[in-house]
């Protein structure tokens, strides 16, 4: 027991692992030698492909991973002008003409280092190697199969694009580049991981990032000690506060690139994995959890309306059940009289008491939930139909359940599904206050939900208050938080209003507040 209680100290208390640091082997200008360090390192793998050529007089090899590239295009804009070419006199000048002369295509790196090569190839790059030369040549002919652009399945939206992310960081980069025609749009890209060795892009615009967050979050990816990147998720706890133990997250995510494009003319900052249909957003704050592109898309007061009925689904679902389980079991007074006799009627008629059987239909409802989520479709539809007949109508009927409890959670259930990305925040909240308001009824609900308000406004997203425009207040935000108002005064100009402290001042924007969601009144 000692030694468990010794090694969970170690691990949640224990230093943080280095990050990894890429050791760098220079190329050897000897061709035979490169080609056997590169045989070893890949251990022969089937896919590693070394077609070795005869430059006149002068040895040379082309480098690929098979099913990374374009084969017509190695073949046509590669291997063709290079061999039909035979008049190299030295090493050097055969690659300088190789280079400079005989090659066309869009994409060339100068190589120095075989860790570089090996990732280039594992990206669909084609290595050119040259006997007697220390550099190398990748070409980028990509080639593997990728997803095709297609609508995201979680951000949906009435009125508006239909495009969405796809695993392909350079697709997704375009994406971007596409609604921002702006010069100073700038793409940084970086290696996370010893492993995977995952490719991650920044994006932002130059003249509206704040260079401290920007440093800041270099840091922070830099820092981050993971042996591989399979998901956005990966990188999350490592951009958040170390000290922070908040059930919200301040980086958001989305699959839309409109989205995103909007969030970088705030002075956001893009993050994009490679293989990873979606980006992160930093700083990312509490109010735009709500806030989606149909709001800018339709009348300014249909928008207000589902934007108050968001904020109050959202509270629906975190507190419902804990307030019917606190006025049940500790102010029945509370009750309208006719309410009162109904759930009187069917506290008494069922055998569990009422926190316990609606933590346990709580409990029931995300099991359902998950496995509807996990397995195949067609067997999803028969869980669904299976929960709602097990435990919607049979177990009403057989007394186990009571109605008005299962009403309730059904309704905070539903809820939950109004602001998607607050579901897993609110599903935890509303167990802790069902469990709040069995043990201590409206005194422990206004306790916990002090405690969750304090929480709220004492969190930071790279040194941005999670609960900003709210507090600290600010006037000219209000426009675009609970109400929206109409395109005419968000785009209306204002006094100099920065986003994020530590802004660039070179522009006046207008309102920033609005989600980003569009950028000129229509």
């Amino acid at each position: 027991m000692y030694r468990l209680i010794h090694q969970l100290k170690h691990i949640y208390t224990g230093r943080v692992s280095q990050p990894y640091r890429e050791p760098r082997t220079v190329i050897s200008p000897e061709l035979s030698v490169s080609l056997a360090y590169l045989r070893s390192v890949f251990d022969n793998s089937a896919d590693l492909t070394i077609r070795e050529l005869q430059f006149s007089n002068i040895r040379g090899a082309v480098i690929t991973i098979d099913n990374m590239i374009d084969k017509q295009v190695l073949a046509e804009s590669i291997l063709m002008p290079v061999l039909s070419h035979r008049d190299y006199l030295s090493p050097k000048e055969c690659y300088r003409n190789i280079r400079y002369r005989l090659l066309y295509t869009a994409e060339s790196l100068e190589l120095s280092t075989y860790e570089e090569i090996g990732n280039k190839i594992m990206s669909g790059f084609a290595v050119i190697a040259v006997n007697g030369c220390e550099k190398m040549l990748a070409i980028g002919i990509q080639g593997y199969a990728s997803r095709s652009v297609s609508e995201p399945e979680s951000d949906v939206v009435q009125r508006g694009s239909k495009e969405g992310f796809v695993e392909s960081i350079r697709v997704n980069m375009t994406l971007l580049r596409r609604r921002l025609k702006n010069p100073r749009l700038k793409f940084e890209t970086m290696t996370i991981g010893k492993t995977g060795r995952t490719e991650v892009a920044l994006c932002y615009l130059t003249d509206a990032v704040s260079s401290e967050i920007l440093g800041k979050l270099r840091q922070r990816l830099r820092s981050v000690p993971l042996e591989t990147v399979l998901s956005a998720g990966y990188l999350v706890p490592f951009l958040e506060d170390r000290q922070d133990f908040s059930l919200f997250s301040g980086v958001g995510v989305t699959e839309r690139p409109d989205s995103v494009c909007g969030k970088l003319t705030e002075g956001r900052i893009a993050i994009l994995v490679d293989g990873v249909p979606s980006a992160l957003v930093v700083p990312y704050i509490f109010v735009e959890q709500f806030q989606s592109l149909d709001d800018y898309s339709n009348h300014a007061y249909f928008a207000t309306f589902t934007r108050i009925l968001k904020y109050a689904a959202f509270l629906i679902s975190v507190l419902l059940p804990g307030i019917f389980v606190a006025l049940g079991t500790f102010h029945p007074e509370m009750f309208p009289t006719l309410m009162l006799n109904k759930i009187a009627g069917s506290i008494a008629a069922t055998p569990l008491p009422l926190t316990t059987e609606t933590v346990l239909i709580l409990f029931i409802y995300e099991i359902m939930r998950e496995a509807g989520l996990r397995m195949p479709q067609p067997l999803g539809y028969a869980v669904s139909i299976v929960g709602g007949l097990v435990v919607g109508d049979t177990a009403v009927n057989a007394g186990l359940i009571g109605a008005p409890t299962l009403m309730v959670v059904a309704i905070s259930a539903i809820s939950s599904y109004v602001v998607p990305n607050l579901y897993a925040p609110s599903a935890i909240l509303r167990l802790i206050f069902t469990f709040a308001g069995g043990l201590s009824g409206i005194w422990g609900l206004s306790v916990l939900l002090c405690v969750v308000l304090v929480n709220l406004c004492g969190k930071n997203s790279f040194g941005i208050p999670y609960t900003t425009p709210v507090t600290p207040i600010s006037a000219v935000a209000f426009r675009d938080v609970l109400v929206r108002a109409g395109w005419r005064i968000l785009a209306r100009k204002t006094e100099k209003v920065q986003n994020l402290p530590g802004a660039s001042n070179q522009q006046t924007g207008t309102e920033p507040d609005r989600n980003g969601e569009a950028s000129s009144d229509p």
